[in-house]
């Protein structure tokens, strides 16, 4: 029994040690990776998409390119099965590792904060060139590439902006602009294509 309890052990050790090798970080050099902000694309009459008990509806073709500065994963709660992970994506001059630097990145409760003692670039550039950007997998082909983004990679998303809702009530609403702060400035996207464009 003994035995068994240790291997049991060490096999959950050896797990864990393999899923943050998958997930460790990548530290580009300095300069711009990402140089393009996101392009949108509204739908005046967009599809309504089902996806398990969830209705989504949407409301642009979305196509971005970015550093990754931070994922966080959900693994509980139906949030949690509708949309695993968010990333916090940042492009300009928010994927420059030199700028990134002077940065402190964080995720908690679907929320991405920033701080920094001293502005390396200004507060509105900050704040219109990052985003906390919730991820709904089209397929679980799409899931498994998801999971294996890393922090300071650039991805390449394709997909489309929804809202989500059941018929109980809940709802989600993405955002619509990169312009927002706080609540409700999230972008819900769902992700029909990601890339690692780099490195």
């Amino acid at each position: 029994m003994r035995k068994l309890l240790v291997a049991g052990i060490a096999l959950l050790v050896l797990l864990g040690a393999f899923s943050h090798w998958n997930h460790r970080n990548v530290h580009p050099a300095p300069g711009v990776l990402a140089p393009d902000a996101p392009v949108q694309v509204n739908l005046d009459d967009g599809a309504r998409l089902q996806h398990g008990d969830v209705t989504l509806a949407t409301h642009a073709h979305f196509d971005i390119t970015a550093r990754v500065l931070s994922r966080k994963d959900y693994s509980w709660g139906a949030d949690a099965e509708l949309i695993p992970l968010d990333l916090a994506l940042g492009w300009g001059r928010m994927s420059d590792s030199d700028v990134l630097a002077k940065i402190d990145i964080s995720q908690s409760g679907r929320f991405y904060y920033w701080h920094v003692r001293e502005f390396p670039i200004p507060r509105r550039e900050i704040e219109r060139s990052s985003a906390n950007m919730h991820m709904i997998p089209a397929d679980a082909g799409v899931k498994r590439q998801l999971e294996q983004v890393r922090e300071g990679q650039v991805v390449h998303i394709e997909g489309f902006l929804v809202d989500a809702s059941r018929a109980d009530g809940w709802h989600w609403k993405t955002s619509m602009t990169r312009d927002d702060t706080g609540a409700g400035a999230c972008e819900l996207i769902y992700v029909e294509q990601v890339n690692v464009a780099a490195p």
